[in-house]
């Protein structure tokens, strides 16, 4: 799975990918270690595998998706931290033309969960050790990679308007991950917050 980003990765100096995408680098064996959305997994670069370091993982190997963005975040990341200015998604550079139709972002899944009740996404942030932020009528942002974070925003339906979700991303977020690996980091984002507010207590 995804032999062409392997061996991309397996060729790069492995301390300096781990300062660039903020990550531990281990030797025996070779692998990294990082947290994606609040659990950490190994990048085993000797055995070509990714495993989830987190006890209560239903499998220990992530799915493709997953696999696919820490590969491609550890070979593209900037050692640069996130600048706090947060745009949209057609802010980012080619992200005018790239996310339209098939690649649009799934924030409609967000607004038909969280239309009514905005609080619901708040509610979710601590489990997912989110931050609530002070958009819309709810917002949290989710650290997806140690260098992207991304920010959800629900506004409530009401007599005169539908509800509405979008996403924000740091400025720098282009710079750490191609718009195709940053569309499915925001995809697996608002299924984690699905599944959250979907499960009991």
């Amino acid at each position: 799975m995804h032999e062409e980003l392997w061996q991309k990765l397996v060729m790069l100096d492995p301390q300096n990918t781990a300062q660039r995408a903020k990550c531990e680098f281990i030797s025996d064996p070779k692998r990294y270690v990082l947290t994606f959305f609040n659990s950490q997994y190994s990048v085993d670069i000797e055995h070509k595998l990714i495993i989830s370091l987190n006890p209560a993982a239903a499998s220990g190997s992530p799915g493709h998706l997953e696999q696919l963005c820490l590969l491609t975040y550890l070979i593209y990341a900037k050692d640069m931290a996130p600048s706090g200015q947060l745009v949209g998604p057609q802010a980012l550079a080619g992200g005018e033309f790239f996310f339209r139709g098939s690649h649009a972002l799934p924030t409609i899944k967000l607004q038909e969960a969280c239309g009514a009740e905005p609080a619901m996404l708040t509610k979710v942030a601590g489990k997912l050790a989110a931050t609530q932020c002070n958009y819309g009528d709810a917002s949290i942002t989710l650290q997806a990679l140690p260098q992207v974070p991304l920010t959800f925003i629900v506004w409530a339906r009401d007599d005169e308007f539908p509800a509405r979700a979008s996403v924000l991303f740091d400025k720098t977020a282009a710079e750490q991950l191609p718009l195709d690996a940053l569309m499915v980091t925001v995809k697996l984002a608002v299924n984690l917050i699905l599944d959250t507010i979907g499960r009991p207590d």
